[in-house]
Parts: C-alpha cells; structure tokens; sequence
C-alpha cells in the first residue's frame, strides 16, 4: 500500500514514558513511580476545577459548545483582546497544525531553531514544507534574522521560553526581530510556558495583546497543560488578528474540544494564586536542581520553564537514564536531541529528593565502573 510521499521523512514523536510501561516492564508499583519526563504541572490542577470536571462528566454524552463562548469570554478578559482573536485547540500543538495546514503547501519554507518543539517540524513535513534551522541549538536572533533574509519564510516559529532546552530570547529582542519580518510572514510565538518565564524574568514576557496589535502577521499561543495543571484536559489557544483566526476556523475540527475540557479550562483560569503557588515552588526547587549540578560537576541549561536541562559530562545519558528509571524515575534521555544529557521536569519537594539521593548514588556507581 502506498502513503503520501510527504510522510516519508516524518519522525514520530516521542512522547515522555508513560507510568504504565515502568509498571509493566520493572515491576514497581505506581506510586512509587516519580514522572518526571513530560513537563507535567506536579501539583496538578486546583482542587475546585477537579470538582468541576466531576460535576460536568454527568453531561459528557452530550457534544460541547463548539462556539467555545465562556471558555473565549475568560480568556479574552485574562489578555484583553476580544473573542474574535482566540482559536481553540486540543492542546496548543493543534492550533501549530491549524497553522500549518493554514498557511503551508509543498515547497513553503517553515524557520525554527535548530533544537526546538519537534511538532514544529513533523506538522511541516506532513504537508510537504521545507525545514530551514538556524546553526545554534538555542534560540539566536542573529542567526533568525540572517536565515530570513537569505531564505525568507512562509512561517517563523519562536519558542518562547524554548522546549526541550529551557532558554528565552527577551521580548525586545523578539520585537526588533518582528520589525523587519515582511507581513506576509506568519510568526508562531508559542508561549507554552510564557507563565514561568515572565515570572522568573519581566524582560521574557511577551504581552499577546500587545504583540497582535503592532504586528498583524503574529500569532501567539498559550497552553492549560503547564502551569495551569491539565495536560490531560487537552486545551490550547492561538491569539491574533481576527484575518488570521477566521482562516484558522476552516481548518479547526467541530467539537475539537471535550465537554469536560471546556468546563476544566474555564474554572481553572479563575484560580490565578494557585497556578501562582505551583510556579513559585517551581523555582524554588529548581534552584536545588542547579545547586545539586553545580555539586556533581555538571553543567546545566539556565532554565524558564518547569524543567531543567543537565549535561551528562563524564557520563553517559543514556545509561543514566536507563538506571533512573529501572529506579521508578522516568526523565527524558536528550540523545535523541543530540545532547548528552537529561531533562528534568521540576517536581515537588519530595519527588526532588528522591531523584537528588538516586542520582547521586547511580553517579557514583557508573563512575565507579568507568
């Protein structure tokens, strides 16, 4: 059987080990299994949007409100643009794949840094795009700036602060990038963990409405799965223009998002002090992330988000990842990355002991081996 040739150079994306495989293949029980490979919130959700959920489950047979009204209402209120400026999406990644499908055909040409979301690339690939990449892993403005003026784009994607590494370029640094981007450019600001980055520093924050308005090609897109707590709610939004979202519109599917979605969402936006605890204690602990590396020797990615990127060096990334998770710790191996190293997503106090004292310990040992 014959497929559409495009798919021929698509990766499949590779999601965090889920707890089940760990259950399955190393015998411990659940809840001695730390997850810490997918950029989850680890203090979940608030406990009020829980009940929410559990509440609406009663009316799941019925279809969702495909307007997305209160959900648009909530968010055009949070931003301060209007309703007519949000798409939503089953996670923000689909609004990337409106995007795509939107504004790409075979032989447009998607920019991305060379080390970012991967679902930038496959979304791309699938409709036949080229893939242009800058020379750094991380997100280098220059390097944005000369590629685009060499190659020009038919979509631009900024990882705002950037996944899998954790870096952030500083708004004004994205905005003087935007003053010389033609308007037939569309530019992804993916903001999925913008709420730990303008936390952690004002210079990172990218204000949607602000953005939208002095620069009609952009569109900027926000999550509930990370600070908010519901990765697996699937809920995600794109912010722009109206042109641009009524295009959006005829490529998004009916009922893209569930009943129990939709009402998650929208209790979990009136809870702003609780995601605030979540991202202070986020830094919080990851400080003791840094410190502990600063201990071993080992260098580390200065981190936006809710993880952190660790060097290997002396090591073997794979090998220690491997032994984490024969341990019940599930972080990310980045070889796949091309990097010697783990991510770690931050979790709570005493998941981060945990993973400080099995560390520690497998260090030693595969030191001690060598």
């Amino acid at each position: 059987m014959t497929f559409n040739t495009s798919l021929d150079n698509v990766s499949i994306y590779e999601a965090g080990k889920p707890i089940e495989l760990v259950v399955r293949e190393y015998g411990i029980h659940p809840y001695d299994i730390v997850k810490l490979a997918s950029n989850e919130n680890p203090y979940g959700t608030c406990p009020t949007v829980v009940d929410v959920i559990a509440r609406k489950a009663v009316s799941s047979f019925v279809y969702p409100d495909d307007s997305m009204y209160e959900l648009k209402e909530a968010l055009a209120s949070n931003f301060s643009v209007d309703t007519k400026n949000i798409v939503i999406g089953a996670g923000s990644d689909q609004v990337i794949e409106f995007c795509i499908h939107a504004k790409c055909h075979t032989n447009s040409k998607v920019l991305m840094a060379k080390t970012t979301f991967a679902m930038y690339e496959i979304y791309a690939k699938q409709v036949g795009a080229n893939i242009l990449k800058t020379p750094s892993d991380a997100h280098n403005i220059d390097e944005f700036r000369e590629l685009y003026k060499k190659e020009g784009a038919d979509i631009i994607f900024l990882c705002l602060p950037n996944n899998p590494l954790g870096e952030c370029l500083d708004a004004k640094d994205v905005y003087s990038f935007l003053d010389e981007i033609d308007s037939n450019t569309l530019v992804i600001l993916d903001g999925a963990y913008q709420e730990f980055a303008s936390y952690k520093d004002g210079a990172k924050a990218i204000i949607p409405h602000e953005a939208i308005s002095k620069y009609p090609n952009v569109i900027y897109l926000g999550t509930f799965s990370k600070a908010y707590g519901l990765g697996g709610m699937r809920v995600g939004y794109g912010i722009a223009n109206e042109n641009i979202i009524q295009v959006l519109h005829k490529v998004r599917p009916p009922f893209n998002i569930t009943t129990l979605s939709l009402a998650g969402a929208i209790e979990a936006l009136k809870h702003k002090d609780f995601v605030s605890m979540g991202i202070t204690k986020n830094f919080t602990e990851m400080t003791r992330y840094e410190e502990f590396a600063t201990s071993k020797g080992l260098r580390f990615i200065p981190s936006y988000t809710n993880f952190i990127t660790i060097y290997m060096d002396g090591f073997v990334s794979k090998d220690v990842a491997l032994e984490l998770l024969k341990k019940g710790i599930i972080v990310r191996d980045m070889t796949g990355y091309g990097f010697n190293a783990i991510r770690i997503t931050i979790g709570r106090a005493e998941q981060n002991d945990k993973v400080f004292k099995t560390l520690d310990v497998i260090l030693e040992n595969l030191k001690s081996n060598n």
